[in-house]
């Protein structure tokens, strides 16, 4: 590896060195829904954007277990940012599949951001040259601080047969729509975005299925192991590190509350002598545990992968799926448990549980990751069925 990319524990440490900032700006993030610019400029000077860059633009190519490690670190700080964090580091390695010069058009911005979801709620017109997008997409984590956007559509005529396209469109073309008003990651500014006649030219567009066909586009990168994974795979090693960082950041915010505590209306001075709080603390670590082995051996098999560039199997894929959706349910569980142990005095604002918790909860609701989605797609394979769905 070339000595000039900083190694996992080099990047680890400047997450964590973002965990002070990130929770002094918590209750900012909630009431303004957006990250703050401190916050970006942050993010911008430690490095960490650079991950899934690819290498010919100064990027780092990061491992798996890498991203899964960096990600929980920055969910201690907080879980709106980490979740923005993370779909940067998604879609930025999804911009890297497009063709060639289209990489040099995106990755010519230092500290690129791009944002985007699959769901394709456009319209597509073909015209000479390209298409033109009209509509609206919601959730769109990240995009008030990004530079781009991975854009889907349906075409329309003849060409809907083929089903949608997808396009990465400058975020300066789009307008946004201020309606991120949300029980949890109110921080992520998932605002809605409006394409009104955006002409997009043919080489920034790329049919939808041929993601998960033959995905990357790109000659240079099409001969690195690293765009040949699955991009829902490399959708999981985003995801599971936040979840993670959102547990261990429910119980050391716990432990940070304990001395002092006692347990009202009952005997207990100290809530730290009560059985029931050994009990929930014990299960509650026990869940993260148990959720971050899950995404440790699953990231050693990405990346093992990766040094035999050996092909995925369909089992495989429907894994990955079923790993999302436990580790967020194992590290929801254990949040849930940290939240009932915390008491009634940790509803207010400045308490960081209940925030934790809510931000747990969108995510585990989240169409790729719902745990019992995903749980009922291992099912199916267990049973000997086809999946029902082609997003794997």
């Amino acid at each position: 590896m070339d000595a000039k990319v900083p190694q996992r524990e080099e990047l680890v440490r400047r997450a964590s060195e973002l965990v002070p900032l990130l929770r002094s700006k918590a209750l900012w993030i909630e009431e303004h829904r957006r990250l703050p610019e401190e916050v970006i400029e942050a993010f911008e000077a430690s490095g960490l954007l650079n991950m899934r860059i690819p290498a010919q633009y100064g990027g780092y190519e990061s491992d798996a277990r890498t991203l899964i490690d960096v990600h929980a670190e920055i969910a201690r700080g907080d879980g709106s940012a980490a979740f923005v964090f993370s779909v940067w580091s998604l879609i930025n390695w999804i911009a890297g599949l497009f063709p060639d010069d289209v990489l040099d058009e995106v990755f010519a911005t230092p500290n690129v951001r791009v944002s985007g979801t699959l769901a394709a709620s456009g319209s597509a017109v073909k015209v000479p040259g390209g298409y033109k997008l009209n509509g609206s997409w919601r959730f769109n984590s990240g995009v008030l601080h990004s530079h781009w956007k991975f854009i889907a559509a349906m075409p329309d005529g003849p060409e809907a047969a083929n089903g949608p396209i997808t396009a990465l469109v400058p975020v300066h073309q789009l307008e946004t729509l201020d309606d991120w008003h949300t029980l949890g990651l109110r921080g992520s500014g998932s605002v809605t975005t409006l394409a009104k006649d955006v002409f997009v030219p043919s080489e920034r567009i790329i049919p939808t299925y041929e993601f998960f066909t033959d995905q990357c586009k790109s000659k240079v990168n099409a001969q690195k192991a690293i765009y040949q994974v699955p991009m829902l795979v490399t959708s999981t090693a985003a995801t599971a590190g936040q979840t993670l960082g959102a547990a261990k950041y429910a119980l050391e915010s716990f432990f940070d509350r304990l001395p002092g505590r006692g347990i009202t209306y009952t005997d207990y001075a100290s809530q730290a002598e009560a059985p029931i709080t050994h009990l929930q603390v014990g299960e509650a670590t026990l869940l993260t545990e148990e959720a971050e082995a899950r995404a440790q051996r699953f990231a050693d098999l990405i990346d093992t992968k990766v040094v035999t560039n050996e092909a995925w199997s369909q089992a495989e894929r429907v894994k990955s799926r079923v790993e999302m959706g436990r580790i967020a349910q194992l590290a929801k569980n254990a949040v849930d448990l940290v939240a009932m142990a915390s008491g009634g005095s940790s509803i207010y604002n400045d308490v960081p549980i209940q925030r934790i918790q809510r931000d747990m909860h969108t995510i585990v609701i989240h169409a790729l990751t719902n745990p019992n989605t995903n749980i009922e797609l291992y099912g199916r394979l267990l049973c000997g069925l086809e999946p029902n769905t082609q997003y794997l």
